[in-house]
């Protein structure tokens, strides 16, 4: 009898113990999970100079000011696309070995009372493009495509008749002349920023004439308060 209890105690213990075990287990497995799980997606985030300079990087709070990334020189100005995570970061730029402010850039001052640019990458400035990837997925799925409707299908030879050959095409309404794709930009006005189109310009599909055997097509989309204008060039 005494035997059986030393037994069955030794049991509880085992018992007990993996107990113990799994819950230190499942714990650490949680951990583990939490640890795995992928961070918020960086966003492309734009970083422009403006002004002469023969070399011009930039470093922040991104990257622990560790390193110094450099802008590629565009026409009179120096841009580099940097991902960032969401939210508020700190940057200056280096132009030929000063660290200097961007005048045109929202400032602020640290606690030790140095002065820095400060961006915000926010979520809803990029809804815009990740809306247009969900279209694209969703444009891509096979199960989305309809079949032909049923019945039986035939051809007949058309006939040209006369009154066709003289019909000219339609006259083109004025307000559709002005189109991103055949309106020059302002000398005063920034490259990289096309000016707000207007309500009827969209959902169109503009084309140049061809050129150099080069075909140029271009629509304009809105999405909230954003517009999103494309461009294709097709060789012909």
């Amino acid at each position: 009898m005494v035997i059986l209890v030393s037994v069955l105690n030794l049991n509880v213990c085992v018992y007990l113990q993996a107990s113990s075990d799994m819950q230190e287990f499942l714990a650490w497995q949680h951990d583990l999970d939490c640890d795995s799980k992928s961070p918020t997606q960086a966003k492309p985030t734009v970083f422009r100079w403006a002004g002469g300079a023969k070399e011009v990087y930039v470093s922040g709070s991104f990257n622990n000011w560790a390193t110094k990334i450099p802008l590629n020189r565009s026409q009179n100005n120096f841009v580099a696309i940097v991902d960032l995570p969401e939210g508020e970061h700190h940057y200056k730029f280096c132009v030929d070995g000063q660290w200097m402010l961007d005048p045109t850039g929202a400032v602020t001052t640290s606690k030790t009372g140095t002065v820095n640019n400060i961006i915000q990458v926010k979520r809803t400035d990029f809804e815009v493009f990740d809306a247009l990837r969900i279209d694209s997925q969703d444009s891509t799925d096979p199960s989305d495509l309809s079949s032909s409707p049923p019945g039986p299908y035939q051809q007949d030879g058309y006939v040209i008749k006369p009154e066709d050959k003289i019909k000219q095409p339609p006259i083109l309404p004025p307000h559709l002349l002005q189109v991103l794709l055949n309106k020059d930009t302002g000398v005063s006005c920034d490259p990289t920023l096309l000016p707000e189109p207007n309500h009827v310009m969209l959902n169109h599909l503009y084309a140049l004439s061809i050129k150099d055997g080069v075909m140029v097509l271009s629509a304009t989309h809105r999405y909230k308060k954003k517009y999103v204008t494309t461009l294709l060039y097709k060789p012909i």
